[in-house]
């Protein structure tokens, strides 16, 4: 009786040690929020296709990816407009952005995105809430959280975060599409709040590029 009565009294307590993946994903959001600014080494894989660079971004939707594969391809949002620069076909591709669709551009691994992903997924630990190995055969373990869109609207299928248990830091991304694409990005050396200026993300077009405007939808 003394043992049931002492497991009763401490359920209570033990409860309270439980954080549920939808709150660990809250405190990850809110990590982001407190972050200026953060630069990284980035690692995108789309099906057989590999880019490497650099990303940088600052609070609220400054976001700038430079990248060595395909060399000297360029992303820049600056908050108002979306520029990208291809040097394989010589051209720029511009996009103004209005409130209407500023959320559509919001990067996934910012305060922002984050919310974003909150309001419109269902979060749920991979396995469980105990840290594990990034991938097969790795020593850098991290938590993983699966998250299940709510609607048909949204791009993504399904979402994996692979999370730094010390920083809250995402570590990875993962996601299938609609196509059954699997998307994987990768954030490595990250540093935060090193003051990066928002004039890193004016970006002067080659003059020698062609110039298109308003590539993915008309502004209303």
């Amino acid at each position: 009786m003394i043992a049931i009565f002492l497991f009763v009294v401490s359920l209570p307590l033990f409860g309270q040690d439980i954080v549920t993946a939808e709150r660990y994903l809250e405190m990850v959001s809110q990590r982001y929020t407190s972050i200026q600014d953060y630069e990284a080494k980035i690692n995108i894989r789309s099906g057989t296709t590999e880019m490497t660079g650099t990303v940088a971004h600052v609070a609220p939707s400054f976001l700038r990816l430079d990248f060595t594969r395909p060399a000297n391809q360029v992303i820049v949002f600056n908050g108002d407009q979306l520029t990208v620069y291809l040097p394989e076909y010589q051209a720029v591709l511009n996009q103004a952005v209005t409130e209407a669709n500023r959320n559509s551009s919001a990067s996934l691994a910012t305060a922002r995105g984050l919310s974003m992903l909150r309001r419109n997924y269902t979060t749920s630990y991979l396995t469980g809430p105990d840290s594990q190995p990034l991938e097969t055969g790795s020593k850098e373990l991290v938590i993983k959280l699966k998250l299940s869109r709510r609607s048909s609207s949204e791009g993504f299928r399904e979402l994996t975060l692979s999370i730094d248990p010390e920083t809250y830091l995402i570590r990875r991304i993962e996601g299938r599409t609609v196509t059954d694409t699997l998307v994987r990005f990768d954030f490595s050396a990250v540093k935060i709040n090193q003051g990066i200026p928002e004039q890193r993300f004016m970006y002067d077009s080659p003059s020698s590029a062609s110039m298109y405007n308003n590539f993915l939808f008309r502004n209303q």
